[in-house]
């Protein structure tokens, strides 16, 4: 069995977090690092570009989630 698959770097299949040239400047992480780090597990930093229209859009839709949520509780608890 013959297989085509040449890995030169070592740190290919690591998480990005753990490698030694990410963020080797100690930059904060803008929003969408953040959430491309959250979507793909830690293996991908730029997975939504460079636009930080998206991860605002994902930030928001927590925060609605999260305010509907409360919103619901409290509207429906019994303590009223």
């Amino acid at each position: 069995m013959k297989t085509d698959f040449d890995f030169p770097n070592k740190y290919l299949l690591g998480s990005v977090v753990f490698r030694p040239d990410f963020n080797a400047q100690s930059e904060a992480l803008n929003i969408n690092q953040a959430w491309s780090l959250f979507f793909t597990a830690g293996q991908d930093d730029n997975a939504l570009g460079f636009n930080p229209e998206a991860g605002r859009f994902f930030t928001n839709t927590l925060i609605a989630i999260a305010a509907a949520g409360a919103l619901w509780a409290v509207v429906f608890s019994n303590i009223i």
